[in-house]
């Protein structure tokens, strides 16, 4: 087994031609996951709001959730840890 982090994605291409979107902060409305929990890939593991829009992250891999690196109510940048996996 191996652990793995998932960070924050790349915002999407139009948030920074239009600005509309992503007006103010973009921060964490609700968390989707628990420590301990499995996930797949493509599961949500957080939803973002973004001032206009919510937005939810899926998870790149699969695996269980061995730690949260954010809380609901948290600002987030491109890049920022959210949670580690274990994979198999």
């Amino acid at each position: 087994m191996s652990t793995i982090s998932v960070h924050m994605p790349k915002y999407p291409e139009c948030w920074s031609s239009c600005g509309s979107c992503a007006s103010g902060d973009v921060f964490i409305l609700e968390l989707l996951v628990d420590v301990g929990g499995q996930i797949e890939r493509d599961d949500n593991i957080l939803t973002l709001e973004t001032g206009k829009v919510a937005l939810d992250i899926p998870s790149p891999y699969a695996g269980r959730v061995v730690a949260i690196h954010v809380t609901a109510g948290d600002t987030v940048e491109e890049g920022a840890p959210l949670i580690t996996l274990e994979t198999v």
